[in-house]
């Protein structure tokens, strides 16, 4: 069934999606749930989400017409029966796609994503959510919303980061991470990485580039550039992903980071973002 739009309203038909694992897995730090609906800002555009069974609905607090960058965000049109096809036939992803099936890939706006990975170091998702919305409620621009919503804030641009300096960043939590975040903004306010540019790259070149940026290590590139890209072979692996890789993998074994990360790549095909996904989640609600 096609979506029935109105002025700031919207139904989407969906299959195999599942909001809250999508929205709460941890690859965006700014949605915020309150009595099974979920809010945000994509963007600059503030959206409210609920699932009902096979729909999804969207209601936002200004007139729209074109609903294409919630689909794009969502992912809403991928074919996520395909996507998990091609992951392994053995036990630990069998149970993992059991336990996650409905999981989506958000594709969320590079800078935030970026920053959000900055920042995510050594922290715990509910720390990085702080920092986050830390973040865009004192240095973004508010956003309308609609009645009895909480106020919502777009997340700060590159240039207002480094024209807030420091101090504000330390404020927000960041830590040893502000200098990082701080000096990324001015490389990438000032042209010396291009964000969009890194779309056209091949993954390594890609990786390498954003490598590039204070504070960003292979673990926060293969984030970004799977979370904000949808560079489908990026296998971010953190401390839940080695933790996954290391029981259900390699049980009396003991092997490095880098055997490990060679290991995901080839093992888990074409798709390995999304079986990271499904693993991390997997290891962390299991």
């Amino acid at each position: 069934m096609p979506p029935h739009s109105a002025a700031s309203a919207i139904s989407f038909s969906i299959r195999d999606y599942d909001l809250a694992a999508t929205l709460g897995c941890g690859q965006a730090f700014r949605w915020r749930k309150r009595d099974g609906v979920w809010e945000g800002v994509i963007g600059a555009r503030w959206v409210r989400l609920r699932q009902d069974g096979k729909y999804l609905h969207a209601e936002t607090a200004v007139p729209t017409s074109d609903w294409s960058w919630l689909r794009d965000y969502l992912q809403l049109d991928v074919d996520i029966a395909a996507v998990l096809a091609t992951f392994p036939d053995d036990a630990p992803m069998r149970a993992a796609v059991q336990s996650c099936r409905g999981l989506r890939l958000l594709r969320q706006p590079l800078w935030e994503c970026l920053a959000g990975f900055i920042s995510s170091s050594n922290k715990q998702i509910v720390q990085i959510a702080q920092i986050n919305h830390a973040l865009a409620e004192r240095l973004g621009e508010r956003v309308p919303v609609l009645p009895g919503a909480s106020p919502a804030f777009v997340f700060p641009s590159a240039a207002h980061i480094v024209d807030a300096g420091v101090a504000p960043l330390r404020d927000c939590k960041l830590g040893y991470r502000a200098p990082y975040l701080l000096q990324s903004a001015r490389m990438v306010a000032g042209g010396e990485v291009d964000l969009a540019a890194i779309k056209t790259m091949s993954y390594a070149v890609a990786r390498a580039e954003l490598m590039r940026l204070p504070g960003v290590g292979p673990k926060v590139a293969d984030c970004v550039l799977l979370f904000g890209y949808g560079f489908p072979e990026a296998f971010p692996v953190d401390v839940w992903v080695m933790r996954a890789l290391r029981e259900l993998y390699f049980p009396r074994r003991k092997p490095t980071a880098q055997r490990l990360s060679r290991f995901a790549r080839k093992h888990f095909g074409p798709h390995a973002g999304y079986a990271q996904q499904y693993l991390f989640h997997y290891m962390r609600t299991r």
